[in-house]
């Protein structure tokens, strides 16, 4: 798998991924801030956030996350990095998760 193809499965699986209050999967509603891949596409480092910070469901989705990331072929290591900076907010969603919520 070449590079564009190794970033494009990340994406789709991070859309796999669902905060269990919201019918909107992480990657669309902004919850992840930073994806990094090494150059030997080896290892992968990822920056997520919370809606809220004290989010029930945080250790459930970032082991969701770590646990997908960790079956691509090639990934030796996964890095899930839970950030609280910038604080997220709804302007951080893809329109379509707007829509889906409602809030356009």
């Amino acid at each position: 798998m070449d590079r564009l193809q190794l970033e494009e499965t990340i994406v789709e699986r991070l859309r796999t991924v669902y905060d269990p209050e919201i019918p909107v999967n992480i990657y669309d509603l902004g919850l992840i801030y930073r994806i990094d891949l090494s150059d030997d596409m080896h290892q992968l480092d990822v920056d997520m956030t919370l809606t809220a910070p004290t989010c029930p469901a945080a250790d459930f989705m970032v082991e969701d996350v770590r646990q997908k990331l960790e079956t691509l072929d090639g990934v030796d290591t996964v890095n899930v990095n839970l950030v609280f900076e910038p604080e997220w907010d709804k302007n951080m969603m893809s329109e379509e998760a707007q829509l889906e919520l409602g809030l356009l």
